[in-house]
This record gives C-alpha cells, sequence and structure tokens, in this order.
C-alpha cells in the first residue's frame, strides 16, 4: 500500500508540442492537474522532468504553473535513472514508493520506471497519467510493465489511499479534486 510519508510523485516529459498529440491529450493533462494538486495537498515530494527542453520545448503552462517554485530537471537518457541530478533528488527525499506519469508510455516512461524498479524502489504508474502518440504503444508499455511486476493505479484509487481514511484531515479536498 502505498503512504503519504514514503511516496513520491516524478512526472515524465509532459513538454512541448508532443504534449498536445499524444491520445488524449487533454483527459490526461486533466488528470495530472488533479494528481499534482493531491500530492501538494498531501505534502509529497513531487520530481518533474524535461527531456532535452530545448528541442522539445518546456512542461505544459496547465502543469508548470502547479510547479511553479520546482524547477525540472533537464535529462537526454530516455530512462530518467541514468541522470545523476534525478538521481540525487530521488535518493535526497529518503522515499521508497514512487507514482510515475507522463509521457511517452513506451519510452521514456517505460524506461524510467524500469531504471527505479531495478534499483530497488517500488514503482505505480498512474496509468490514466500517461500517453504516447498511439494507443499501441500505451498498451505495449503497460503490458511489458507489468509482465515485469510493476504495478498500475489511477487518480482516484491512489490519492484515495494516500488519504486512507474519510475522516482524514485532507479528505475533503481531494474529494473535490476528483469529482
Amino acid at each position: 500500500m502505498l503512504t503519504k510519508e514514503n511516496t513520491g510523485l516524478i512526472i515524465v516529459d509532459v513538454q512541448g508540442k508532443l504534449a498536445r498529440i499524444v491520445q488524449d491529450s487533454e483527459k490526461m493533462i486533466g488528470n495530472l492537474e488533479k494528481l499534482i494538486r493531491g500530492c501538494q495537498l498531501l505534502s509529497m515530494p513531487i520530481i518533474h522532468l524535461e527531456q532535452n527542453p530545448n528541442g522539445l520545448g518546456n512542461t505544459v503552462p496547465e502543469l508548470e504553473k502547479l510547479l511553479v517554485n520546482q524547477k525540472a530537471i533537464e535529462k537526454y537518457s530516455f530512462n530518467a535513472f541514468e541522470n545523476q541530478e534525478f538521481k540525487e533528488s530521488i535518493l535526497k527525499t529518503n522515499r521508497k514508493q514512487w507514482l510515475v506519469c507522463g509521457i511517452e508510455a513506451h519510452i521514456c516512461v517505460y524506461q524510467t520506471v524500469i531504471g527505479l524498479f531495478t534499483n530497488n524502489f517500488e514503482v505505480e504508474v498512474v496509468a490514466d497519467c500517461i500517453s504516447s502518440r498511439s494507443k499501441d504503444s500505451i498498451d505495449l508499455a503497460l503490458q511489458k510493465m507489468q509482465q515485469k511486476g510493476i504495478s498500475l493505479t489511477n487518480v482516484e484509487m491512489c490519492l484515495y489511499e494516500l488519504v486512507k481514511d474519510s475522516r482524514n484531515e485532507n479528505f475533503r479536498e481531494i474529494l473535490n479534486l476528483i469529482k
């Protein structure tokens, strides 16, 4: 089970024009907004990544405005775990569980998830917060990750798992995000 004391969020490469042309782009970005707000309410660490921002552009404005106090980690390797700044940021949090979301599911999300998993982190992919240009690539990425032992979740499921109890001080705010 996820716990807010041991879990963080990683947002992978939701940038520029690519973020607008992936499958169900608007829905994915809307779900990401809910997830980010929920994690912020629960005071969880959030790490966001940008793949080659000079080439792909920056994080989309809808998410960037929520992450205004955080600098994106610039990367060039598809597996973020190969980036020293990312690795140090992850280790500095002392969190062992990571929710992962972003694009593209079959490239940077997949490789980053496998990088985390093979380095003994517990990883859950937020399935309604990932995308790729084709549905087949999303399906293949999810299938391959599950075959390797990666768990899947969705926005509502993980936020309620983190809140745990309807008497939690953040429950009402989380409920309003989900509605």
